[in-house]
C-alpha cells in the first residue's frame, strides 16, 4: 500500500543568537492510509516541531525546514506556497492542537470558528455552514449542539473544548489527522472517550492518524506502528506489537519500564531513566542517549549511529552501547 504520509531526512531548526539549533535532526517516517503511527518520546524530543513542520506552523522566520522532504498524496508540501499550504491545512489535514484553550479564538463563539473552518475549505454558504457546524457539534458528542454553538471557549468544561478542536479538525473531513496530545490535562474517563471519537471517526472517514504522546498506553491501545523520538532523533521504529514485546533500543526500553503495571509490589517505586534530555544547544552529533548517560566514549558521542533494519519493518539506530541484541 502507498504512503499517504511520506517524510524523508527532514532537518528543522531554529535560529539562536548562538546560530542555528536542530530541533528535529534528519528523520524519516511514513504513514499509511487509514492506519494510526504514534509519535512518541519525552517532552522536548522534537515530536510537535515534526507536526507543525508538516503543515508549516513554525514560528517564523527563526523556525525552518532547511533538509529533507514531506511528501502528501504524492506532493511535497516543502515545495508549496503559503496560499497552497492554507488550502492543505485544515481541508486534507486536520490537527488536533495540544492545547485548545489556546488554540481556540477566546472572543469569538466555537460556531463561527468551526462555520470559518467550513466556508475557507468547502466554499459554503452561512447557513449551509452553520447547520454542518451543528452537526459536527452532535457527532462528537456535544449535548444541545444547537445551543452551545453559540458559548464562547470559556464556557465549556476542558472535554468539550476538546470536542469542538475535533469537530474543527474533522470539519473537512481530511485524509490525514495530527493530534498532538489530544488527551494532555484531561481526567481518565474524558481521555477515553476523547480516544474512542478519534478512532470512531477514523474508521467513519477512513483517515490516517498520526498520534503524538507520551503516553505508552495510548500507543498501546491506539496505534498500529510506533516511532520513538528522542533528542530530536528516532531511535526505533517498529510496529506496536513488535515494540512492546521486543524493544531494541535501550530508551525504548526505558520508557515501556517507566509504566505502572498492575502486577507491581504495592508502593514500590517506579523505575525511571536516568539523567535528562540535553538542551538542544548541547546535543552531540554521535548517540544522544549515550551522552544523557554520561558515558565517556568519544567516539560514541561524535560519530552518529547508523539506523539499520534488524527484522522486516523494524528499525533501530545501532548504537553499540544502548542497542539491545
Amino acid at each position: 500500500m502507498s504512503n499517504l504520509l511520506d517524510i524523508q531526512g527532514l532537518v528543522t531548526s531554529f535560529e539562536t543568537d548562538s546560530g542555528w539549533v536542530r530541533a528535529v535532526d534528519g528523520i524519516s517516517l511514513s504513514v499509511e492510509k487509514g492506519k494510526t503511527v504514534g509519535l512518541v518520546g519525552e517532552s522536548g524530543c522534537g515530536k510537535t516541531v515534526t507536526a507543525m513542520s508538516i503543515i508549516d506552523l513554525l514560528p517564523k522566520p527563526s523556525g525552518q525546514v532547511l533538509e529533507g522532504k514531506i511528501h502528501f498524496k504524492g506532493k511535497d508540501l516543502c515545495q508549496l506556497n503559503a496560499s497552497e499550504i492554507r488550502q492543505v491545512r485544515g481541508g486534507e489535514i486536520g490537527v488536533i492542537f495540544q492545547e485548545p484553550m489556546s488554540a481556540l479564538n477566546p472572543v469569538h463563539r466555537i460556531g463561527k470558528q468551526i462555520v470559518e473552518m467550513l466556508k475557507l475549505h468547502e466554499k459554503m454558504s452561512s447557513r449551509a455552514a452553520l447547520k454542518k457546524a451543528i452537526e459536527l457539534l452532535d457527532a462528537v458528542g456535544i449535548p444541545a449542539p444547537e445551543k452551545r454553538i453559540s458559548n464562547y471557549p470559556h464556557q465549556l468544561s476542558g472535554g468539550m473544548r476538546q470536542r469542538v478542536m475535533i469537530a474543527i479538525a474533522l470539519a473537512c473531513e481530511p485524509d490525514l489527522l495530527i493530534a498532538d496530545e489530544p488527551t494532555t490535562a484531561l481526567d481518565v474517563t474524558v481521555q477515553a472517550q476523547i480516544l474512542e471519537l478519534i478512532e470512531e471517526m477514523q474508521k467513519k472517514l477512513g483517515m490516517a492518524v498520526l498520534m503524538i504522546t507520551h503516553d505508552l498506553g495510548v500507543i498501546a491501545q491506539n496505534c498500529d506502528d510506533v516511532v520513538v523520538m528522542y533528542a530530536g532523533r528516532i531511535v526505533e521504529r517498529a510496529p506496536v506489537a513488535e515494540i512492546f514485546a521486543r524493544p531494541r533500543h535501550s530508551y525504548t526500553k526505558g520508557l515501556l519500564s517507566s509504566i505502572p503495571r498492575i502486577d507491581s509490589e504495592r508502593k514500590s517505586e517506579l523505575a525511571t531513566i536516568p539523567g535528562q534530555v540535553a538542551a538542544i544547544q548541547d546535543f552531540v552529533s554521535g548517540c544522544r542517549f549515550c551522552q544523557r548517560l554520561d558515558r565517556q566514549n568519544s567516539a560514541l558521542l561524535r560519530h552518529r549511529p547508523e539506523f539499520r533494519e534488524i527484522s522486516p519493518n523494524h528499525w533501530v539506530e545501532v548504537c553499540p552501547e544502548c542497542f539491545l541484541a
